[in-house]
């Protein structure tokens, strides 16, 4: 690849590896696939140079997903411009629901340069953070929520019908503490449950606490 002024690089991003491939500014401008790289920051930084070394401007742009943001920062910090682009809205023939990464590649280096990709907003990494600790709450949510209705299965399962309306009451809680069945594996079977709920009700507790604490000093 010759010095030329302009090249638009679409990178199919995956855990292990990176394929790359490059588009040439201009209708008729040579589109070519770079190759498959090693996806750590270390490779990443030295195939960038390699290719922006080639070119007077570059722009790099790569599927928003489960790798985050730490490429577009990577690229960024090199001073050059990378869009992330929101998967769902990449124009797509009805062929190509097969993921192939080398075709992938190629695609993104040419919708690239012909501006047909949409971007997604990317956080910086203060707000990454407490996007993924508020993440981590509602997972947490989640598993309590689970949890308290495997109790309220099984109680119901063995026709143990709480007296009050109100439940996931220390009242009862006290209530399940009482339960008495005859056979030992259903008692153990209620307090294991009984447990998880206990710990994934503290886990909640410890990560809003730590949400509260750092929302002041966070916009």
């Amino acid at each position: 690849m010759a010095n030329y002024g302009e090249a638009f690089v679409g990178i199919d991003v995956a855990k292990l590896k990176n394929a790359i491939a490059v588009a040439e500014s201009g209708r008729e401008g040579e589109v070519r696939f770079w190759g498959e790289v090693d996806a750590s920051d270390t490779s990443m930084r030295r195939i960038i140079q390699r290719i922006a070394a080639k070119f007077d401007r570059v722009h790099f742009c790569y599927e928003a997903g489960p790798t985050g943001y730490g490429l577009h920062r990577l690229i960024q910090s090199l001073g050059h411009e990378c869009v992330v682009v929101a998967p769902s809205l990449i124009p797509r023939k009805p062929g190509d629901r097969v993921k192939i990464n080398r075709r992938d590649a190629l695609a993104l280096a040419r919708l690239l340069r012909a501006g047909e990709l949409t971007a997604v907003w990317v956080p910086d990494e203060g707000y990454e953070a407490m996007r993924d600790l508020v993440r981590a709450r509602a997972s947490a949510v989640e598993t309590l929520r689970v949890h308290r209705q495997q109790i309220s299965a099984f109680m119901l399962k063995h026709s143990r019908i709480y007296p009050r309306k109100k439940g996931w009451t220390m009242r009862y809680l006290c209530w399940l503490q009482e339960q008495q069945f005859d056979h030992p594996a259903h008692q153990i079977a209620l307090q294991e449950m009984v447990e998880a709920v206990r710990v994934s009700k503290e886990r909640v507790e410890r990560l809003e606490k730590v949400i509260k604490e750092f929302v002041p000093n966070w916009s």
